[in-house]
This record gives C-alpha cells, sequence and structure tokens, in this order.
C-alpha cells in the first residue's frame, strides 16, 4: 500500500472524528434557543394536553422554553407536512398520531413520507380504543358479539368518526379477522356518534376511552374489550379482542419525531428526558385521566413500529376500499 493512501484514510479517520465530536458537541450546547413542539390537533383535546405537559416537563429539565403550536386540518396532514419540511437542527418536533402513517393509506394525496421525511424519536403513548356496544343488544363477550354478527349478517351497524379514521379501520380489521359483516355509519366527531349509540340508532363502536369512558361508567354504553394487544393499565378488568380474535391488535398511538436528518445525539437527548418524564407519578396520573398509557421507547423500537403500523393499516385500508379525497 502506498503512503498516499495510508494519508487519505487517516484524513477519512479524522473528518469522521472530527463529524462525531461536531454532532457531540452541539448536543452537549443543545438547546440553545426554544423548541416547538408541533401538535397537529386544536387546543383543548388529549394529544394538545398531552403536548404541553410534555413542553413543561422539558423546558424544566432542558433549561429552556418549549413552545407548542397547535397545526389542525387535513387529518393531521398539514402539521406533518410542516414538520416535515422544517430544518433538522432539533428545534422542530412533531407529536404525531398513528395519522401519521395511516394518512398515506387513505387520502389520495399526501405529500410527506412517513418513514423517509422523519426521524423517530419516542413513542410517547398508546391512546386506549375500547370495542363497545349499545346495552341493548345481547352481548357481553367479543365472542357472544362476533356470534351474534355472524347470525345477523350485514344487520348491525358500527359507528366510526370519520371515514378513514383509527376508528374505521379498526373495525375494518375486526371485521376481516373475525369474519364478521357491519355496515359503517360514519359521524363527523365521537360525541355525536356516542349519541347515536346511547340511542340504539347504531349497535356498535370503536372509540377512545377518554371520551367513551363516562358513558361506560353511567351504563349508558356497554365495553367489551380493548384494541391493544395486551391489557390496558388505564382500564383494569377489560380483556384484550386478541382473546377472542387471535391476531387483532391495533394500537392508536401518540409520539414524538423530528425532521429527517436530525443529528442523533439531539434525537437521543429529547427521548432519554421523556423517558424519565412519563416515570414521574403525577404524569403516570394524567395519563390515566387522558385514557393513555405510557410507552416511552426508544427511537429504533419507535422507527420499528411505525413501519409495521403503516404496513397494518395500509392493508386495511387497501382490502377495504377506504379512500378520502
Amino acid at each position: 500500500m502506498t503512503p498516499k493512501y495510508f494519508v487519505r484514510k487517516l484524513l477519512a479517520a479524522a473528518g469522521l472524528g472530527l463529524a462525531a465530536a461536531t454532532a457531540h458537541a452541539a448536543a452537549d450546547a443543545y438547546p440553545q434557543r426554544p423548541i416547538t413542539i408541533v401538535v397537529p390537533f386544536s387546543p383543548g383535546g388529549a394529544t394538545d394536553i398531552l403536548g404541553r405537559l410534555l413542553a413543561e416537563r422539558l423546558s424544566t429539565r432542558l433549561h429552556q422554553s418549549v413552545i407548542v403550536e397547535n397545526k389542525p386540518g387535513a387529518g393531521t396532514i398539514i402539521a406533518s407536512n410542516y414538520v416535515a419540511r422544517a430544518k433538522p437542527d432539533g428545534y422542530t418536533f412533531l407529536l404525531a398520531a398513528s395519522s401519521l402513517g395511516i394518512a398515506p393509506s387513505v387520502y389520495r394525496k399526501v405529500d410527506y413520507d412517513p418513514v423517509k421525511d422523519f426521524t423517530p424519536v419516542t413513542q410517547v403513548a398508546s391512546v386506549v380504543h375500547v370495542l363497545e356496544v349499545n346495552p341493548a343488544l345481547p352481548v357481553k363477550t367479543v365472542g357472544e358479539l362476533i356470534a351474534y354478527l355472524k347470525a345477523h349478517p350485514g344487520k348491525v351497524s358500527y359507528a366510526s368518526v370519520g371515514v378513514g379514521t383509527s376508528t374505521q379501520l379498526e373495525a375494518e380489521l375486526f371485521k376481516s379477522t373475525s369474519g364478521v359483516k357491519m355496515e359503517q355509519v360514519p359521524y363527523k366527531g365521537s360525541s355525536q356518534a356516542l349519541t347515536d349509540l346511547v340511542a340504539g340508532r347504531v349497535e356498535v363502536m370503536f372509540d377512545a376511552w377518554a371520551s367513551s369512558g363516562p358513558f361506560v361508567r353511567s351504563g349508558k354504553v356497554r365495553a367489551l374489550a380493548v384494541t391493544t394487544e395486551q391489557p390496558s393499565p388505564s382500564v383494569p378488568g377489560l380483556p384484550p379482542i386478541a382473546t377472542a380474535v387471535p391476531g387483532f391488535a391495533a394500537m392508536p398511538w401518540l409520539g414524538l419525531v423530528a425532521p429527517a436528518g436530525t443529528p442523533a445525539p439531539i434525537v437521543d437527548t429529547i427521548y432519554k428526558n421523556v423517558a424519565q418524564i412519563l416515570q414521574e407519578p403525577q404524569v403516570k396520573a394524567k395519563f390515566v385521566t387522558l385514557g393513555l398509557d405510557a410507552i416511552g421507547s426508544d427511537p429504533q423500537a419507535f422507527g420499528r413500529f411505525i413501519a409495521k403500523d403503516i404496513k397494518t393499516w395500509n392493508k386495511v385500508a387497501r382490502e377495504g376500499n377506504i379512500r378520502v379525497d
């Protein structure tokens, strides 16, 4: 080998070392100015409350202001596009929901790629969803519901909070995995759908525990199971649908993502701080009131989860011919 070869190798190694040192130096000095967490929903909802809780705790831990900026609309596409095009410097994050990965499967025009355009930071929480029925329906378990639906094919309606939403996709996944038939009745929101579920104008619904819990506790609605693969700490006593329908798993989620190319040391800083925040007793208690189960996974695990989630809902949307213009 020639001396020039060794020189090139030494320069390359020095360059890599300098780049690594620069990245770590940037992380050590981070943050030097306010950080923005973009929330894709209007103020006041569970996601907004969670975003402000994280912002408050991160501000204290990082000794820098963390600002929540609401950018609702277009099924969270507006906020997702905004963050995808933001500078990847660690000062802009998206508190993403499941719709980050669902949107490209159901909307005809989406300008971002949920994998290529974002850097996963941490899955903050799963949003507890339940399968529930009008109490007049003569079923008390998922198995009994499946038997009833098979005995009355196509005669039972389920409510969703809109075409292409997780509540519709969960119902369609339930239909395909259990071999039953139900007709969708889409609504513009959970409150309208729950009103008709209570009145008996629809019989079945998948919904967030945060909005359905009061109706279940009052006896106006009967909850049969949670949608997650494992039991939920927030709703003790409710079994997963998977106990009656092997393979069924739906975990609506909330998590932090950054623009693609955000330095790994900065991503790691945010992940580790959020993971520690999720262990605080007051935060855990607040999660229960919001109908959330804390997760706090690392960036690599969150990335794998997003990829799997996209694959699941893409298949459901394709087989159910679910499209939104």
